[in-house]
């Protein structure tokens, strides 16, 4: 979920290199307040097919029916974001459907977490739109300002986290399983604390990200982009969360 240098590779300060030509003659250019609504229109996307997997986890407490679903949203999201990472033309079809293949996999997701852990969806969804709003208004009031330097350290990190995922992920199928991802011991709990401070500081570039697409007259499609963008790290954000309080729930 860590694609890009907000440490997010869609958000990067070069994406609007050869963008601004293109937009800077015409009246449909992007905006922050398109950016928003494409944004709210993400977030439905992803909260319908949800529902619909919570729901049937909750019909069967199996979590085994709603295993394709989460199989298909979670490899058919990896697959477009890779796609409209380096389509950005292509955004404003595929980050839709980007969103609902996520709602797919997060609704079963969550509902199993949930069962395990009451209330813990909840608690999770509240601390990732109330981290959102902080992160927002300290950005604007510039408490905290995205210098290079702040973005190319984030970027490194989410990398190298990204990188260990992915190790994790393939030695799995070999019956490796790396310490601290789902540990409940204390480096556990640190390594997922690390991970949501992580996921908190790319949205601190994401959002300028988008206000520099703003303010170089990109092209309207760029509205999805960065929306799309924006929805891959507060989906990580929120996974993130779950992760660490599911670990403090067990300790």
């Amino acid at each position: 979920m860590a694609l890009f240098k907000s440490g997010n590779p869609a958000l990067t300060k070069d994406t609007f290199k050869d963008l601004e030509k293109v937009a800077e003659d015409e009246d449909n250019v992007m905006t922050l307040q398109g950016t928003v609504n494409k944004t709210g229109v993400l977030l439905i996307a992803v909260l319908i097919p949800a529902l619909f997997t919570w729901n049937l986890f909750a019909t069967t407490l199996d979590f085994g029916t709603v295993m394709p679903y989460f199989w298909t949203g979670t490899l058919g999201g990896l697959f477009l974001a890779f796609v409209i990472a380096y389509n950005m033309e292509w955004s404003p079809v595929l980050a839709p459907v980007y969103a609902i293949l996520q709602g797919l996999c997060l609704g079963g997701l969550s509902a199993a977490i949930n069962h395990k852990f009451p209330g813990i969806v909840m608690q999770a969804l509240l601390l990732t739109f109330g981290i959102c709003a902080v992160l927002l208004i300290i950005y604007k009031l510039k408490i905290i300002k995205p210098t290079e330097n702040f973005k190319l350290i984030v970027a490194s990190a989410t990398g190298g986290l990204a990188l260990y995922y992915l190790a994790s992920f393939g030695l799995s199928f070999a019956g490796v399983e790396l310490p601290f991802i789902h540990e409940n011991n204390t480096g556990g709990i640190l390594f997922s604390l690390f991970a949501v401070v992580l996921a908190s500081m790319n949205l601190v570039v994401d959002f300028d990200f988008i206000e520099q697409g703003a303010e170089s007259r990109a092209p309207k499609y760029m509205e999805w982009y960065g929306a799309f963008g924006l929805m891959v790290t507060i989906i990580w954000l929120y996974v993130e969360l779950l992760r660490l309080l599911a670990k403090a729930r067990k300790k």
